[in-house]
Parts: C-alpha cells; sequence; structure tokens
C-alpha cells in the first residue's frame, strides 16, 4: 500500500483545514518545495499536491509551485484542486505530474471525465468526496445528489481506473478513516481506491491494508504526518507495498 503525503496549497503556503472549511486554517510551512523534499528524505514515493484555491475558486492558480515541487522532488506527484477545463488537466499533465484528480468536473460533467480517461487512461483519478455518504463538490461547498457509490460506478463505466475517496467529516480532525464508506466505494469493483480522510495513527494505517485484497492501493495522509503523529518513515517500513 503506498503512502501518499497531502502537501495542500493555500495561497502558496502548506496548509491544513478542517473538514475542507476555509475559515479553519493551519498553516504549517511557507515553502512547499522544501515540505515535499522532507517527506522525500523519509521515503515517500508519492506525493498529493492539493490547489485550495483553485477547488474554490474553479482553476488551478497554484501550478509554479506545482511545477518546482514536481521538478526538484523527483517523486510520482498527483496534483488535485479546480482542474476543470481541458486546458488545465492539459498543462498539469505537462507540468510532469503522473496523475491528476478530478472532482467537481465528475459530478458535472461526465463526458468530460470520459474524454479525458480515453486520451489520459491511468493518469486520470476521480475523487469520490463524500459526506454522510453524499457526494460534495466545488471545493466541498456543494452538496449533490450522488451517493458515494453510484458516482463511483459510473465514473468505473466511463473507463477512469483510480478513485480517491474521502470522507470530507473527518478530513483533517485525526479520528480515523471512514472503512465503512470505503467498503461500499470498493464494493463497486474493477476500480483501484486510495483513501483519504481521518488517518491518525499506524493502526488505521494497517487497518486500511486489510482493504488491499479489495483493491485499496493507497492511503493519503495529511494533518498526522504535520503533527507528528505518524512517522512517515515508520509507517512506510510497517506497511505491505503495492
Amino acid at each position: 500500500m503506498v503512502i501518499l503525503p497531502a502537501i495542500d496549497l493555500l495561497d502558496g503556503k502548506v496548509v491544513r483545514l478542517t473538514q475542507g472549511k476555509r475559515d479553519q486554517v493551519t498553516v504549517y510551512s511557507d515553502d512547499p518545495v522544501a515540505v515535499a523534499q522532507r517527506w522525500k528524505a523519509q521515503g515517500a514515493e508519492w506525493l498529493h499536491v492539493v490547489d485550495l484555491n483553485g477547488a474554490f475558486e474553479g482553476t488551478y492558480t497554484n501550478l509554479a509551485w506545482a511545477r518546482r515541487i514536481i521538478e526538484t522532488s523527483g517523486l510520482n506527484v498527483e496534483l488535485s484542486g479546480g482542474i476543470r477545463s481541458r486546458e488545465t488537466l492539459a498543462e498539469c499533465l505537462g507540468l510532469g505530474a503522473k496523475r491528476v484528480v478530478l472532482g467537481t468536473k465528475a459530478c458535472e460533467d461526465p463526458q468530460f471525465v470520459r474524454e479525458a480517461a480515453d486520451r489520459y487512461g491511468h493518469k486520470i483519478a476521480v475523487a469520490i468526496d463524500a459526506k454522510a455518504g453524499q457526494v460534495v463538490a466545488r471545493g466541498w461547498t456543494a452538496p449533490t445528489a450522488l451517493s458515494a457509490e453510484q458516482l463511483a460506478r459510473s465514473m468505473a463505466y466511463l473507463g477512469v481506473e483510480c478513485l480517491v475517496c474521502t470522507d470530507v467529516s473527518r478530513d483533517g480532525t485525526l479520528q480515523g478513516p471512514n472503512t465503512e464508506l470505503l467498503r461500499r466505494v470498493l464494493g463497486v469493483g474493477s476500480v483501484q481506491v486510495i483513501a483519504s480522510g481521518g488517518v491518525a495513527t499506524l493502526d488505521d494505517l494497517l487497518q486500511l491494508a486489510q482493504l488491499t485484497p479489495q483493491g485499496l492501493v493507497g492511503a493519503i495522509i495529511g494533518k498526522a504526518l504535520y503533527e507528528g503523529a505518524i512517522d512517515l518513515s515508520q509507517a512506510l517500513a510497517a506497511l505491505p507495498r503495492a
């Protein structure tokens, strides 16, 4: 199972939000490149880089930082947040991103996702961002009529190979992952799933690792790393690899 340290960017700073709320922000660094290097030094092979400005405002605005992280770290980087046009998608992949995560567009424009998956294949993932089982969009501020399973099933049908599943209510809370939600999404079958939201301890990661036979391939960790609740190098050593 792969661990993806999260680097959430807001106004050029590395931050964490609680439950995705913009007014509940903690700033951890004003040097995203240094943070990427820290996780690389501890053994990370992937990074999950989110443009929170883009998620809230609709277009990826921290491209310069994303480029610097990709170029200086040499790691596999997936980009997320505000990727809602063909131009932005192409630009993100042109930076060297190994994967991009589509969220709002998956809810509002399935044809966009179909075309992206047809063109870019495994470089396209879709975010299943859920609150009480229902999908939310536009920086987690807009509820939809879709259940997590419905969106996951439709994305698999469109050819998406990877889903990033987040329980919004647990994100940034250190309350543990929502394994029930993950099991429901994994039950769709034929897709790989990356878990996100709530991971707080090594035991949480070991619990998630038990879902790898069902298709769980990774876990995104944010606050637990920044607060020192999880040591990345120790966690990597303890977990089975994908």
